[in-house]
């Protein structure tokens, strides 16, 4: 039997927005979740276990133990200024919590106050934000796939993808990755374009290097 593969779900731009304005609203700590999950394509696991150490705010870059990767490689990758501003304001917010070094992101329950965050309690607040928001199908891996989306988008190649991902290969990247036939469209015009301007090119620098004389 045939094996069936469907492409990963991702939200439309108008979903997108929906979800990013219920966010708005939520503590500082969920807001930089969910910058940090999408600018660096994290899966749910990377991004709870990160560590106050993981984070290089003056060059703004993110350290992904092997530990904590589901193929055990490690990557270092960059995140937005945007997302810096946030992750600023969030550790003097978690100064208040606590200043001891080690898992970033910490729970502020009175349960389970200053202790490290769970899987769990991430998938609730996506959850939670998901239904307000009237975006049932968005989860704590929507945003690795969109990420890893854009990116393509933006005419990174498949590689590099696959770099910024942490695949092995890029057979796993091209699952991630969902192009729209409008995406795919775009991308023909755009090289049809450069290939048509190189032709262009290339004839009109043929008609100046030509003899003025005709052949006999």
């Amino acid at each position: 039997m045939p094996r069936l593969t469907k492409l990963p779900w991702i939200p439309s731009e108008q979903q997108w927005l929906d979800v990013l304005s219920v966010f708005r609203d939520e503590p500082i700590r969920n807001r930089v979740m969910l910058a940090l999950a999408y600018d660096a394509a994290l899966r749910r696991e990377e991004l709870c276990s990160l560590r106050t150490d993981d984070l290089d705010p003056a060059h703004r870059m993110l350290r992904v133990r092997a530990e904590t990767t589901k193929n055990r490689l490690e990557r270092v990758v960059p995140y937005s200024a945007a997302t810096g501003v946030l992750f600023s304001r969030y550790l003097a917010h978690r100064s208040t919590i606590s200043r001891a070094r080690g898992p970033l992101f910490l729970s502020e329950s009175r349960r389970n106050h200053a202790e490290p965050l769970t899987l769990w309690t991430w998938s609730k607040v996506v959850r939670r934000v998901a239904l307000a928001a009237g975006v049932p199908r968005f989860s704590t891996h929507t945003t690795r796939h969109l990420c890893l989306t854009d990116l393509a988008r933006m005419g990174w190649e498949l590689h590099a993808i696959a770099t910024f991902a942490g695949h092995r290969n890029t057979d796993s990247t091209m699952t991630y990755i969902h192009l729209s036939g409008r995406d795919l469209a775009e991308k023909l015009n755009q090289g049809m374009e450069q290939i048509h301007s190189w032709r262009v090119d290339m004839l009109a620098r043929l008609g100046s290097d030509a003899p003025v004389g005709g052949r006999s």
